[in-house]
């Protein structure tokens, strides 16, 4: 038997399973339906859910194996905690860390490095481009890597510094691409080809190794 619990939700109309490394296998009901649907939709989904506790087991053992490092576009930075530290501050390629609330702490800075890291970038594309934006904003989307809106606001996710950096780069200029087209069309495609030759291999990454771009489990 899948262990798993329920959750009940008034916005919620139909049943929903979900698998989380956080919260396990949990099945979310409408207010009124009734318990023994949970336990339904678990039977009826258990080929899916076993395959998916398997991939987040993956996902966990890559995570470990950093042991004291956390990954920065591609190169390793090893943590040092030390007591009454608050901010993480940057040396070469060390973190000095605060010895408690670590990973809070580590969110933050990440959070500061992306718009460095990211702003710059979105204006060198952008002039390459010919095309401009309204604003860039970091966030923290739990499946989302990036948005673009009508209005030319741009939005980016700082778990993108996780990755290898022609990741991140391909993550920049696929946003800017939509200032011009808001669509998936063939044109879209076309342009980010020209702009960016080696996304597909950005892609094939992020699907893989995507959900591996957290600080810890």
């Amino acid at each position: 038997m899948i262990p798993y619990h329920v959750r009940r939700s008034d916005r919620a109309r139909r049943v929903r399973v979900s698998v989380d490394l956080e919260r396990g296998v949990e099945v979310v009901l409408p207010r009124r339906a009734a318990e023994r649907e949970a336990a339904a939709a678990i039977a009826e989904l258990r080929p899916w859910i076993e395959r998916r506790c398997a991939e987040l087991e993956r996902v966990r053992s890559a995570v470990a194996a950093r042991g004291e490092t956390v990954p920065y576009l591609g190169q390793p930075l090893r943590l040092i905690a030390q007591p009454g530290r608050v901010r993480v501050h940057r040396q070469g390629d060390v973190l000095l860390v605060p010895s408690t609330d670590r990973r809070a702490a580590l969110e933050r800075w990440y959070r500061r490095a992306a718009r460095v890291e990211i702003e710059p970038r979105v204006e060198a594309a952008c002039s390459a481009a010919g095309t401009s934006h309204s604003r860039v904003t970091i966030r923290g989307q739990r499946t989302r890597w990036g948005s673009c809106s009508p209005t030319g606001a741009l939005s980016f996710n700082w778990r993108l510094l996780l990755a290898p950096e022609p990741v991140l780069e391909y993550v920049v200029w696929h946003e800017v691409c939509h200032l011009e087209v808001m669509d998936h069309s063939a044109r879209f495609w076309t342009m980010l080809q020209r702009h960016c030759p080696g996304y597909p291999e950005q892609v094939r990454w992020l699907r893989r190794h995507g959900a591996t771009l957290v600080l810890s489990y």
